[in-house]
């Protein structure tokens, strides 16, 4: 059952709601209007707003945080902050799933600790928070919240992932490029997963399974990795 108290939420965010409605509408899935049959939104527009504002956010922080950074680089450090694995620890330590209001379903199904919905959920949030209080209040949760998880990165950078690692073993070795290619999509919209493999000179050498494209491409490349290092 869904925690409909959020006086732990805001005291965590230290910020107050001017309109309540915003608050709880950022943690009404739509699978669970689908089932109640209540015509009001879900959280999926205030989850889009959240993600620009998330993305305008991060995007000045790391402009003036790094000012030799090139765009390619302030570009690949946001993404790495930016994903949906660090918005879901950001959710977790919010207990974000908490308050979500979900189908009989989706609960069933573990959507409370789903990475993906913690992620939307923790976007729907900072669209929530721009619209009761406009950007500071925005910037203030993600101050408090995500930047904290990357105290390291901010100051040195991202560290090289998966596919870049790949991307170099396979040019300096072969001269060419790893290949990827999605093998399947299963699952609804809002819990998509996709099934990745990665080619090295026309033979499998990974497969990855994810929330996202990138995630999988990610794990086929760890993968593969593991058997040319």
């Amino acid at each position: 059952m869904p925690n409909n108290d959020f006086t732990q939420l805001l005291s965590l965010l230290d910020i107050r709601f001017k309109k309540p409605k915003l608050l709880q509408q950022a943690f009404l899935h739509r699978s669970y209007l689908n089932e109640v049959k209540i015509d009001t939104p879900s959280n999926e527009r205030l989850e889009f707003l959240g993600d620009s504002v998330l993305s305008l956010v991060i995007s000045y922080y790391l402009y003036t945080l790094r000012p030799t950074d090139s765009e390619g680089e302030l570009t690949n450090l946001r993404a790495h902050l930016v994903k949906t694995k660090s918005l879901a620890e950001a959710a977790g330590n919010l207990k974000l799933g908490n308050y979500l209001k979900l189908s009989r379903g989706e609960e069933i199904s573990g959507g409370r600790n789903n990475p993906q919905l913690l992620a939307n959920t923790y976007e729907a949030l900072l669209g929530a928070a721009f619209l009761d209080q406009g950007l500071e209040a925005a910037k203030k949760v993600i101050d408090k919240t995500l930047l904290p998880l990357f105290e390291k990165e901010l100051k040195l950078g991202p560290p090289k992932d998966a596919k870049s690692n790949l991307q170099e073993v396979v040019q300096q070795r072969l001269k060419q490029s790893p290949r990827y290619r999605i093998l399947a999509t299963t699952g609804p919209d809002h819990a998509k997963q996709f099934s990745v493999a990665v080619f090295v000179g026309g033979k499998e050498m990974g497969r990855g399974l994810g929330a996202s494209k990138q995630i999988a491409e990610e794990e086929a490349a760890r993968q593969a990795l593991s058997q040319l290092t």
